[in-house]
């Protein structure tokens, strides 16, 4: 189900669309607004785990396509998102191994947008992105993705760690891509059940994330600049995981 990337404006209408179900990226509240009257709306962000943020006025402002916004805005997602369950049960489906991409806090649209592309190429079963501190599925990553966006699931956690947890138990091999790792992505079979984590743009892994991966990996790096580009790392693993699985045929 896709829905136009767009806000939502006004008290009222942002609590119809959290009642509706309509998939919504973050909610908007305006500083200075009396939270007694939001109530309602708090609490059914909090049901849906969609994150509340204060911010100053003039970014509404900015932000609004119309003055009768009362200090409330919704960012509504370019698409629908999914369970992580949905993207395993795909797989199941194809008779495949699942195959999904794990995004620590990646910040750039134009990055998860180029992963989406990616990822729909390689044949991966969905991306997980988390809920804060990361880039939302917005108009922007609509557009970078090229239409990816309408063919690769995409799940929205609250926790990753967790998530990477839940997916071993699952019988996935979690595999973090790390420039300081050891092993050379090239010398680790990348042929099963398999998530890769990819992280951020500016501090990579985070260290949690990092030691709950089965085992991390490294791209060879040969001139003066110590690592590639989010999207272009998982480009290079995700087409590593194609090589291999077609290898073992």
């Amino acid at each position: 189900m896709t829905v136009p990337s767009d806000t939502i404006e006004g008290r009222n209408p942002v609590v119809e669309a959290l009642k509706s179900g309509r998939p919504i990226n973050k909610i908007l509240i305006g500083s200075g607004v009396n939270p007694r009257g939001l109530s309602e709306l708090y609490s059914l962000a909090r049901a849906r785990g969609i994150p509340v943020q204060q911010v100053d006025r003039n970014k509404l402002d900015a932000l609004a396509h119309t003055r009768g916004h009362q200090g409330v805005i919704a960012l509504a997602a370019a698409k629908e998102y999914v369970e992580v369950d949905d993207i395993l049960a795909i797989a199941r489906q194809r008779g495949e191994e699942p195959l999904l991409v794990l995004l620590d806090e990646l910040e750039d649209p134009h990055n998860l947008g180029a992963i989406l592309r990616t990822a729909d190429a390689a044949g991966a079963h969905g991306v997980v992105i988390t809920k804060r501190h990361s880039v939302p599925l917005t108009g922007a990553v609509a557009k970078a993705s090229a239409g990816a966006v309408e063919y690769v699931p995409v799940a929205r956690v609250a926790n990753l760690v967790q998530t990477m947890e839940y997916l071993k138990k699952e019988g996935c091999w979690v595999v973090g891509a790390a420039m300081e790792a050891e092993d050379l992505y090239l010398h680790r079979d990348l042929t099963g059940s398999l998530a890769l984590v990819i992280g951020s743009e500016g501090k990579g892994l985070g260290r949690l994330v990092k030691e709950t991966c089965d085992y991390c990996v490294r791209l060879p790096m040969q001139g003066q600049i110590n690592s590639l580009n989010a999207a272009v790392a998982a480009s290079v693993m995700l087409y590593e995981v194609v090589r291999q699985r077609l290898q073992a045929r």
